[in-house]
């Protein structure tokens, strides 16, 4: 079973507002935009990789089935 992240489902208003409360005080707020920069940048590598990853397959798939055809 996947339980990854499973316990932010059951996470309230109140419960949100003091995680965020805490990382202001431990980053401060200056260093929250930059922090949020650079895990949009990665989430966007992520993604391109996904794509690219998923595009390979997917030409692969229609290759062996250009074989098989002939």
């Amino acid at each position: 079973m996947n339980y990854t992240l499973l316990f932010i489902g059951n996470l309230g208003g109140g419960e949100w507002i003091l995680i965020l409360l805490a990382i202001l005080l431990l980053f401060g707020g200056k260093k929250i935009p930059e922090l949020m920069r650079g895990i949009g940048t990665g989430m966007r590598e992520f993604n391109d990789a996904k794509k690219s990853v998923k595009d390979q397959i997917e030409d692969g798939m229609k290759a062996k089935d250009k074989k098989e055809a002939e």
